[in-house]
């Protein structure tokens, strides 16, 4: 006879370990104990030796589904304490250092019971498990039981408490377990925020299917739904939230549905049927169709993720089988998530409420994918995957990362974990920035740690730079300024384990380059312990500053005048066409960008005639989808030139050609499918070039979530012998930067006498 003493790290609470276990014991004829603590799972066992090797053997290989294991320890004790039996002892108490489970989608196992008229939770939308459900929306505190989630409200009848407390039953410490007489409880409220009587799902779905705009309550947050095989319907929805342009994503009820809409393969397929849940970047199966929910070839799409999606989706009172879901929120604010403010917020925007009584005390949005190369390739990580971290190549601990303004958010080191945030959004208002500091406050509560430094963007104007100094003079820890595209190629770095030297091509919109001008497109050479930039593209000039990232027609202006052309095709009033030319000739107000998307925007300008967007990247979508497969693109002029030691794309041939096609009537199609091809060239010719040491390539920044360009100079340089590195595990865009920023920090502790200034050099 032996005793064992077991410790578990992982995800490991809220997803039916401590069961799993005791039915493991029992398994093997092992008799003992286990708990949750703050550092997962702990417990000890005894039997005879061989029982016990085998039961550490069948736990590596048959954990639960929801769990992640990530560390085993196993310590033989002196002697056996003669226990009898196996006992699950109440959690104990301490600092929080365990790993939280993300909400997930309900389980087959629930969905059936909830489709069955004979089962006492017959279409009840809380319904879940230990295999489903919500954890990290419903989390105020560790360990995680019901007491410190917002399940505490909610005291369990005798059936549910008689299945919470068995250990053969599927809800056995299933913390969210309820049933429709001891659970959280929906409700249908109409425009005016008054009550209605009757089934509130049937409520819902009957506004839905006569054309309404409904707001629907989820788990991490509140939406707002339509029709959304409903030109009409889908266009209110638009005029009220005042969102003319941008994509919307669509919930189906099944893949039957989806495919009435994309074309589907099977990994796809699997990935909308993922417990996580992502909205997934599809195909349509006919381009220029819907082009009321998205103007581009692809749509956004999505299976339900709570039992109440998939009932309001499922047709029994008529309602549709596809709906419109898109935030309900505040122009530029976080999604809503209190009952009280969504009926303010959306006070003639809604036609009726779906709400329930259940809090969300973590907001989350959905995370949003499209497969490249068989895995979820990240627009927006959050939803199903937050707060569950990253594994670091090394350790970070006590290292705080801010993230920069647009996309924010936070990453937190705790040994070789990253804890990246769910979505937050642009720190452009007080109401995100309140949402930014509240969530790291949770996440500073959930996974405390001692600070040791802290690290954010080198723009001394960012909130979150802002944020990073208040906060670090509190803590009295050093504060390191880390460049922003210097950032983007560590994040894709770390997200691929790796540490350096590498050969960055780092494409976005606009960030502070170390030499105090915009930068945008960029070359860099280094590893996460420094760089140095080999290459660019030739500025365009921001007339009016930030005023250029909307009104896109003064880029197509600057474009114009830098290339030696006349001002008149520049999609913009003759009389600010004349005034932004005088701007530009002197110099003010006119900062100039080396930058990708920019350029983009400006290209798109020229070819359409548009002269604004409604949302950042806007224009970059759009001339995506303008090209098209059937369609050779124009072949275009690629040169460069140099400029103080930077290797640079010169524009100006490019944006003469381009203008040329424009006059003579050549399609749009062609000439956009040519814009990119000239840049896949640029790269190409970059790498070249540039890299003569043969590093492996990383492709970081916002512009790489343009699917084209992603797949073509992946496919150039890989075709010229270089190793490429894409990102996996975060967003290419500015919502990846706290891993690079922390990765940074993380290997400049190693080096002594490390400045505050890092990373601001050429």
């Amino acid at each position: 006879m032996k005793r064992l003493r077991l410790q578990v790290n992982g995800i490991v609470q809220g997803v039916g370990f401590r069961p799993f276990l005791h039915r493991l014991a029992r398994r093997f004829a092992l008799a003992g104990w286990v708990r949750n603590t703050a550092a997962g799972v702990e417990g000890e066992l005894e039997g005879q030796a061989a029982a016990l090797a085998a039961f550490v053997q069948a736990l590596r290989r048959e954990a639960p589904p929801l769990a992640v294991v990530e560390e085993i320890k196993t310590e033989y004790l002196a002697a056996p304490a003669g226990y009898r039996g196996f006992a699950i002892r109440p959690s104990a108490a301490g600092a929080a250092a365990t790993l939280i489970a993300p909400d997930l989608a309900p389980c087959a196992a629930c969905l059936r019971e909830m489709a069955d008229p004979a089962n006492r939770r017959y279409r009840y939308p809380f319904i879940n498990c230990t295999d489903c459900g919500p954890r990290f929306s419903i989390l105020r505190a560790l360990p995680y039981d019901r007491a410190n989630t917002t399940m505490a409200g909610f005291a369990m009848c005798a059936p549910c408490a008689a299945e919470y407390e068995d250990i053969e039953n599927r809800r056995y410490h299933a913390q969210p377990n309820a049933c429709p007489a001891c659970g959280p409880q929906a409700f249908y409220l109409d425009a005016a925020g008054r009550r209605c009587p009757g089934d509130p799902v049937a409520l819902a779905q009957r506004a839905l299917a006569a054309g309404g705009i409904v707001a629907v309550k989820g788990t991490g947050g509140i939406h707002l739904a339509c029709d959304a095989r409903s030109a009409a319907a889908v266009a209110r929805l638009r005029g009220r939230k005042h969102r003319p342009a941008r994509p919307l994503a669509v919930l189906c009820r099944d893949l039957a549905a989806v495919r009435t809409f994309c074309t589907l393969d099977e990994a796809e397929a699997a990935w909308l049927q993922n417990p996580r849940r992502p909205i997934l970047l599809l195909q349509k199966r006919d381009p220029d169709a819907w082009g009321f929910l998205s103007a581009t070839a692809r749509l956004g799409v999505l299976l339900p993720y709570t039992p109440l999606h998939a009932l309001l989706a499922d047709g029994t009172a008529g309602g549709p089988d596809a709906l419109v879901l898109t935030s309900a929120n505040r122009p530029g604010c976080p999604v809503l998530t209190g009952n009280a403010e969504a009926l303010a917020a959306l006070d003639g925007v809604a036609d009726g409420f779906l709400l329930h009584d259940r809090p969300i005390e973590n907001r989350c949005d959905d995370s949003v994918a499209m497969l490249w190369q068989g895995a979820p390739y990240f627009l927006r990580r959050s939803r199903g995957w937050a707060p569950q971290p990253l594994l670091l190549a090394a350790p970070a601990d006590g290292i705080l990362a801010f993230g920069a303004e647009q996309k924010a958010g936070f990453a937190l080191g705790r040994g070789r974990h990253a804890f990246l945030s769910q979505h937050i959004g642009d720190l452009k208002n007080a109401e995100t920035l309140d949402h930014y500091r509240a969530a790291l406050k949770a996440y500073l509560r959930f996974f405390p740690f001692e600070p040791r430094r802290f690290v954010c963007d080198a723009h001394p104007d960012y909130s979150s730079t802002h944020e990073a100094e208040a906060r670090a003079a509190a803590a009295g820890v050093p504060l390191l300024r880390v460049q922003h595209h210097w950032a983007h190629m560590a994040a894709c770095l770390a997200d691929n384990k790796l540490a350096g030297p590498a050969f960055g091509l780092i494409w976005d919109g606009t960030g502070l380059g170390a030499d105090g001008t915009v930068w945008g497109g960029e070359c860099l050479v280094g590893s996460l312990r420094g760089y140095a930039r080999v290459g660019s593209v030739r500025p365009v000039a921001l007339l009016g500053g930030d005023a250029a990232a909307r009104q896109i027609g003064r880029l197509a202006l600057a474009l114009l005048l830098d290339a030696g052309l006349p001002p008149d095709a520049a999609p913009l009033p003759a009389e600010q066409r004349a005034a932004l030319a005088a701007l530009w000739r002197s110099g003010l107000r006119s900062t100039p960008a080396s930058s990708i998307g920019r350029l983009f925007d400006g290209v798109y300008a020229l070819l359409t005639g548009v002269e604004t967007v409604s949302y950042e990247g806007e224009g970059a979508e759009r001339l995506e989808a303008l090209a098209r497969p059937d369609v050779p693109g124009r072949l275009y002029p690629v040169e460069f030139y140099e400029q103080d030691g930077v290797r640079r794309l010169d524009t100006r041939p490019l944006v003469r050609a381009i203008a040329a096609d424009c006059a003579a009537g050549v399609s749009r199609a062609a000439i956009a499918r040519g814009f990119l091809d000239a840049l896949v060239a640029a790269a190409r010719s970059q790498c070249r070039a540039l890299n003569a040491q043969r590093l492996p390539v990383v492709l970081s920044g916002g512009v790489f979530l343009d699917r084209y360009l992603l797949e073509a100079v992946t496919a150039a340089l890989t075709a010229d012998g270089f190793t490429v590195y894409t990102h996996r595990r975060v967003s290419p865009s500015d919502e990846g930067l706290p891993l690079g920023q922390l990765a940074i920090a993380a290997a400049a502790e190693e080096r002594e006498g490390e400045n505050e200034e890092l990373g601001m050099r050429n």
